[in-house]
């Protein structure tokens, strides 16, 4: 609990008296917002007014009623403050050894709290850093040492405080690494070994759990541990939308409990650390809701282990229509799924959507009339109607073998979940040439160069191309946050980018000029999507139909570049081109799309 003159302190009514003084000088400390074009004099004087009468701060009223975004209100206070400005992360690890004495309702009341220490110092978050009250509060709690503030707001104060009395959903990341900490300084203390922290610390066990729940909370993809030799930090990071960062370090001492903790959950052998290891982790939430999970442990350098989380999606398939096809892709892929025989293979890097892709169109094909099968590594989607068999290669049940079978279980669709070598293609061109449709992915960065793997694999450039249908190439792009979505009309220089990457002769297809009408859209920047102004990803497309001209070329074996050149003027849109459209629709920005669609 806070000591007694803090006590006395708490009981000063400050929500009247604090909440009063820091509104008059609202319009001092928000005046740049004025100067910078965000809002009028007069606006400011009516949010100050509405701060007062609804008893929040005038940042708060900015932010709902105004949308003025979080950095520029940040500027504005560290400006007007000559003091840094620290917005909320909830990444951010607090101290918990700062906060023992201190209660978190007095520290909600009076808008401060510590951080971290620095040096002999102590960091300091607080609202108002001119505020002499406060500020002889912060030297009472923290007698002789230094203090270092950061101006912050309310709400991101308050956020911070919820973060460390934890969340419902369990134990909060801050307090299992505060007892981590704890213990590692007492570890060090006592010159006790690594090999006295175990898998099985129950600080262990949480903070593996917590791990993965933080990670499906936040939508990653991927989780990565990474431990680090001469006694440095572990990292913990996450995927989210394509893009990596670091969610957290976990004291050295530990590097080795939480990864074993991992290959414990995973079911493999802890005692080998000198060569890879896979595996599955069936992981339930506080919610009840199960996940699974794929993991994957490579030796590092220091004696090392890293290990990379697959969070895989346990929804059933999508249909057609949620993926964000334009009108034409959607006709001309719905018309190959309804060929009788032959190959459609999906294209893309690891995780732009081909599995997802290639089950919403055997939903769309899935009827009691139709025989179909799948061979999977891992199956990651379910469906009702289909056969789904998970490859094994260690025991000899490749994907080639598994099509054998298949060709002996009487199918009407197969789909491989990976057409890698040439015995698989080969079985795969087999099967098409025999009556069945065959569906499958492929590593490669367009559906043109497809064309080019397979023939370089060795397959039969004659019965290759008698049984192409079509190649799908996908890619995934960041999606503009929806909630501070904005137009805007682009540069002269902008627009004729634009222009000269989609083709000044096909661009004339979208009827759009530059005039004052055209608008592009971009993200502001919000608490939603962490002030990236990006939340979630779109889907671009190119589609590639196989032509009777088109297997003439592929068995002549021309270059690529006469293959795209056909391929487009029967129509086929590169994924480029749909990028830019998509552009246009406001789904995303064209930076986004180049990011991935141009080589």
């Amino acid at each position: 609990m806070i000591p007694a003159t803090l006590s006395a302190l708490s009981a000063r009514e400050p929500v009247q008296g604090v909440a009063a003084a820091a509104q008059a000088p609202a319009a001092g400390r928000y005046h740049s917002l004025v100067e910078q074009g965000f809002l009028r004099q007069e606006e400011l004087a009516l949010a100050t007014a509405e701060a007062l009468r609804k008893r929040v701060d005038v940042a708060t009223v900015l932010m709902d009623r105004y949308r003025i975004p979080k950095p520029a209100i940040g500027a504005a206070l560290a400006d007007f403050y000559r003091c840094p400005f620290l917005a909320y992360d909830e990444r951010t690890v607090m101290e918990r050894e700062l906060l023992k004495d201190l209660s978190l309702d007095y520290l909600r009341m009076n808008h401060w709290v510590p951080l971290r220490r620095q040096g002999k110092g102590v960091e300091v978050l607080i609202d108002d850093p001119h505020n002499p009250d406060k500020l002889l509060d912060v030297r009472r709690a923290f007698p002789g040492q230094a203090l270092s503030y950061r101006v912050g707001l309310r709400r991101d104060i308050e956020q911070c405080l919820s973060a460390v009395h934890g969340r419902e959903s369990g134990d909060a990341i801050t307090d299992i690494l505060g007892e981590l900490v704890s213990e590692a300084q007492l570890e060090e203390q006592q010159n006790a070994t690594i090999a006295a922290i175990t898998e099985n610390d129950s600080a262990i066990v949480r903070l593996a759990n917590q791990i993965i729940t933080e990670a499906y909370r936040q939508g990653a993809s991927d989780i990565h541990i990474e431990p680090y030799a001469d006694r440095k930090e572990t990292s913990v990071r996450f995927r989210v939308d394509g893009t990596c960062f670091t969610y957290m370090k976990i004291p050295a001492a530990y590097r080795r409990a939480i990864v074993s903790r991992v290959k414990i959950m995973a079911s493999l052998d802890i005692a080998e650390r000198r060569k890879p290891q896979d595996g599955k982790i069936r992981f339930k939430l506080s919610t009840g809701q199960e996940i699974e999970l794929r993991v994957a442990t490579l030796p590092t350098a220091g004696f090392n282990e890293d290990v990379v989380i697959r969070l895989l999606t346990t929804n059933g398939p999508r249909r057609l229509e949620e993926l964000e096809f334009s009108s034409e892709t959607r006709r001309r892929v719905g018309n190959l799924a309804q060929k009788p025989h032959g190959i459609v293979l999906c294209s893309g890097p690891t995780g732009s959507g081909k599995t997802t892709t290639l089950h919403a169109i055997l939903a769309s094909i899935n009827t009691d009339e139709r025989k179909i099968w799948t061979a999977e590594d891992p199956i990651e989607i379910t469906q009702d109607g289909l056969r789904q068999v998970q490859v094994h290669p260690k025991i000899g049940l490749t994907f080639a073998a598994t099509m054998r079978a298949f060709l002996r279980a009487d199918p009407d669709v197969i789909m491989i979940g990976e057409m890698r070598d040439k015995e698989t293609a080969d079985i795969a061109i087999e099967a098409s040439l025999t009556g069945h449709l065959v569906f499958s992915t492929i590593h490669t960065n367009s559906a043109v160069e497809t064309v080019v793997r397979l023939l370089d694999l060795g397959c039969d450039p004659f019965n290759f191309s008698d049984a192409m249908l079509g190649v799908l190439a996908m890619r995934l792009c960041k999606r503009i946050c929806q909630n501070c979505r904005e137009p805007y009309h682009p540069s002269r220089e902008e627009f004729d980018e634009l222009v000269q990457a989609y083709g000044a002769s096909d661009w004339v297809h979208l009827h759009h000029g530059y005039d004052p009408a055209f608008t592009l859209f971009r993200g502001r920047g919000c608490e939603a999507c962490n002030q990236t102004g990006y939340r979630g990803r779109v889907p671009i497309h190119e589609l590639m139909v196989v032509s009777d001209r088109m297997k003439g070329l592929i068995q002549a074996r021309v270059r690529t570049g006469e293959l795209l050149a056909l391929a487009k003027d029967e129509g086929m849109r590169t994924l480029l081109q749909d990028g830019i459209e998509k552009v246009t629709q406001g789904l995303t920005t064209y930076q986004q799309v180049r990011a991935v669609a141009i080589k």
